[in-house]
């Protein structure tokens, strides 16, 4: 059959007289992988929203705010900048131990600060329940402190801190849950 010619019969056939699209795409494969992701990252801002959704009922407006759109708290207004209790101060969103008492400091910046997160071993924080990333945000260059379990904006972390570490966990209070007891 001449080009052309199957679509305008199966088209005949079925009553309209119209040749039929054919079945195969004609899109060239790159422009149909590109279909595809953009149809996948459709389902992933669906799966995102159905998520914030789900943390907006968990979550205060202003925790939702600082974890779910890394937001920043007010300096010196957080709930846990004085506090000198022992215990463990765990993600708000999923209750993963973050930071002990035994390494908090008062830094005079305005948020609580730690010196390392709990779990470190050494320079080790692979038995941490945080991950650190990149942050461009503000125009320079910026080190984000994330809870590994759930994905919360914590803070930030920077090379300022007491010794032996160097580090200074700049951490939002409005993020955090503290579970009194043993720092340990």
């Amino acid at each position: 059959m001449p080009g052309g010619m199957p679509g305008r019969m199966l088209g005949g056939m079925l009553g309209s007289g119209r040749p039929l699209l054919p079945l195969r795409s004609p899109l060239p494969s790159a422009a149909r992988a590109a279909h595809r992701d953009t149809d996948t990252d459709h389902l992933t801002k669906q799966a995102q929203a159905a998520a914030a959704t789900d943390w907006k009922k968990k979550l205060t407006p202003e925790q939702f705010y600082v974890t779910r759109e890394k937001g920043t708290e007010p300096p010196f207004s957080g709930i846990y900048l004085n506090n000198t209790e022992s215990g463990i101060y765990c993600c708000v969103c999923c209750n993963a131990p973050l930071f002990s008492s035994d390494k908090k400091y008062n830094s005079g910046t305005g948020w609580p600060s730690f010196s390392e997160a709990y779990g470190t071993c050494g320079r080790d924080e692979s038995n941490t329940n945080i991950v650190r990333r990149p942050d461009d945000s503000l125009g320079s260059r910026r080190t984000e402190v994330v809870c590994k379990q759930c994905d919360a904006h914590l803070g930030h972390v920077f090379d300022d801190g007491p010794t032996p570490s160097g580090q200074r966990f700049c951490i939002n209070s409005i993020s955090l849950n503290f579970k009194p007891g043993s720092g340990q």
